[in-house]
């Protein structure tokens, strides 16, 4: 047990959970590896959504809203830490989801739909075609899901298969908490925001926003901007660390 009172409290029970879902199926060891990635790269961050992540979740909530078929893509990590998180982004989208997966098995997929399905979120399911330009399984998506999308959201995103949906026409959304990734810079737009964090952010800006500012956000993003403003805030956090 975690005394609700220790300083990592949240950041522990992060872990706990994802140690379930390994031992359970559903995440895999390497997904514990880029987990710890993703939690050194917010120690950066101060473990807060800064200001210009919170610019850059209303820039995806006006990009989803202004697309025809957006597209939620989820792996182990993403339904393991945020399942709850993405059932309401759904409730205020409308978004589809679905599960891709590097290390794809169908069982392991079943359990990932089944964890999302218990959370209250639906899922896209069918039969997955390899539709991507890609020489391993996630190129294996639903033709009327992640290859039919106008604009995808990637949280915890491989590079290569970013840069692949980049080259297919498509909009990607990347939640990444490494502004320097393979994903963050060829993304069409990146939050450098961790995962839970975000998806409510998105969420409810999607609620509130007015015509006129999702036309606006939606036409005027620029993504080396927002990973220009994610390093200097860890940059100046790093030089006043022991101030």
């Amino acid at each position: 047990m975690i005394p609700e009172d220790h300083p990592r409290y949240r950041s522990l029970k992060v872990r706990e959970r994802l140690a379930a879902c390994a031992k359970a199926g559903i995440v895999t060891l390497e997904g514990l590896t880029a987990h710890g990635r993703g939690e050194a790269f917010d120690y950066l961050l101060g473990e807060r959504t800064t200001e210009s992540a919170l610019l850059a979740e209303r820039c995806a909530a006006a990009l989803i809203r202004t697309s025809k078929r957006p597209v939620l893509s989820v792996n182990g990590n993403t339904a393991a830490l945020a399942a709850r998180e993405i059932r309401e982004l759904q409730q205020a989208t409308s978004i589809a989801v679905e599960v891709n997966l590097f290390h794809r098995t169908e069982e392991r997929v079943e359990r990932i739909e089944a964890l999302l399905r218990g959370a209250g979120v639906e899922v896209l399911t069918g039969r997955a075609e390899p539709l991507l330009p890609l020489s391993h399984a996630r190129a294996y998506c639903l033709r009327e899901g992640i290859y039919a999308a106008d604009t995808i959201l990637v949280p915890l995103e491989d590079g290569d298969r970013c840069e692949a949906l980049v080259g297919m026409g498509k909009r990607v959304i990347a939640v990444d908490l490494n502004p320097l990734s393979r994903t963050s810079r060829c993304a069409t737009l990146t939050i450098v925001d961790e995962l839970t964090r975000a998806l409510p952010e998105i969420a409810s800006a999607s609620r509130t926003m007015g015509t006129d500012e999702m036309r606006h956000l939606s036409s005027a993003i620029d993504n080396r901007r927002f990973l220009r403003e994610a390093l200097a805030e860890m940059n100046r956090r790093l030089i006043h660390a022991l101030d």
